[in-house]
């Protein structure tokens, strides 16, 4: 575009050296400021295209360096500007990343840690349950016991007082047919010839050996009987010995279960807290992450989109103000041409 401005405007075979020489490059130097501020829509090169027509030459070239060097910076901390925010966007995006899978992994923890205590509890329930029907039971037990030990005590009692009546009532009889026996031998006179030997014996015993055989024998049954009744007590009362001696180291087994999955499950209960509060500690962030990712797109978006279009721009405003400040310096147009 310089080129062309330079070949219809100053070709060399009309040039003058005279006093029209500043105004032509005052004119330009416009030019050139000009044709760029309208391509590229800048105010401020519009303004400085002005300037070079009234101004001196120096305060223009003044105006023209501390634009250059204040494109130079834009363009300068536009570069800082540009990595800044590909590096917070990176950032911001390793970092949600890194918390969006601590919030999923306490999530889970959340939701197995809620299962523990559930589980726990229904445990405990149930040991509870178990416990409180051995305890029934025991009671019961002891109940059935304590029915069967009176039943055993009147059982030997009686047995006992059967004997005691069967042989005071054994040793009545015995007397009473000794005696009864003594008087009828010597009362009675033998008529004929004697009888048999035996025969006398038979006789008494006819009389009483039926009677004292039976009571005998009721005496023997109610020993027998006292005897497994007795028996009966002792395999009874092992029994339930056993019964409570297993029940209550099973109720203590219980317990201390019971102890200990109360325990677990105050400390499930305890990292649960933390866990959820961890968790709401991670959700906050999460959302200031976001927060923080709006507002580099606000700031950011607008330049990386333009970025490399801004940057051409504004070298070549750069490179036209040069051009000014070289034709306003006295450059030859040849030269400028060329180059």
């Amino acid at each position: 575009d310089a080129h062309d401005l330079f070949t219809r405007t100053f070709n060399p075979a009309f040039f003058q050296r005279d006093s029209t020489v500043q105004s032509r490059q005052r004119q330009m130097a416009s030019q050139v400021l000009s044709e760029f501020a309208q391509k590229h829509n800048s105010p401020r090169l519009a303004t400085l295209a002005y300037k070079v027509k009234l101004d001196a030459f120096e305060r223009v070239k003044k105006a023209i360096d501390d634009m250059v060097a204040q494109l130079l910076q834009e363009k300068e901390a536009e570069i800082k500007h540009k990595d800044f925010c590909v590096d917070e966007f990176n950032t911001n995006q390793l970092q949600t990343e890194k918390k969006e899978r601590e919030k999923e992994d306490l999530i889970a923890k959340i939701e197995d840690l809620e299962m523990t205590i559930k589980e726990l509890e229904e445990a405990i329930t149930t040991l509870k349950s178990e416990i409180a029907e051995m305890q029934v039971q025991m009671k019961r037990a002891g109940e059935d016991r304590e029915k069967q030990n009176k039943e055993f005590q009147m059982t030997v009692a009686d047995q006992r007082e059967t004997q005691k009546l069967l042989q005071a009532a054994l040793k009545v009889l015995k007397d009473f047919y000794d005696k009864q026996g003594a008087f009828v031998q010597k009362k009675q006179e033998p008529a004929g010839p004697p009888p048999p030997a035996g025969f006398e014996a038979y006789k008494k015993s006819g009389a009483s050996g039926g009677v004292m055989s039976l009571l005998q024998q009721i005496i023997s049954d109610a020993k027998a009987m006292e005897a497994e009744a007795i028996r009966s007590e002792e395999d009874a009362q092992k029994a339930y010995e056993d019964f409570v001696k297993e029940t209550n180291a099973s109720v203590e087994a219980k317990s201390k279960d019971i102890v200990n999955k109360s325990e677990e499950k105050a400390v499930a209960e305890g990292d649960l807290v933390q866990a959820k509060e961890a968790k709401e500690g991670v959700m906050l962030e999460l959302e200031q992450l976001s927060n923080y990712n709006a507002e580099l797109h606000q700031s950011c978006d607008f330049v990386l989109k333009n970025f490399d279009l801004r940057q051409t721009a504004r070298d070549e405003e750069v490179e036209a103000l040069r051009q000014a400040k070289a034709i306003l310096s006295g450059a030859k147009f040849e030269e400028f041409l060329q180059g």
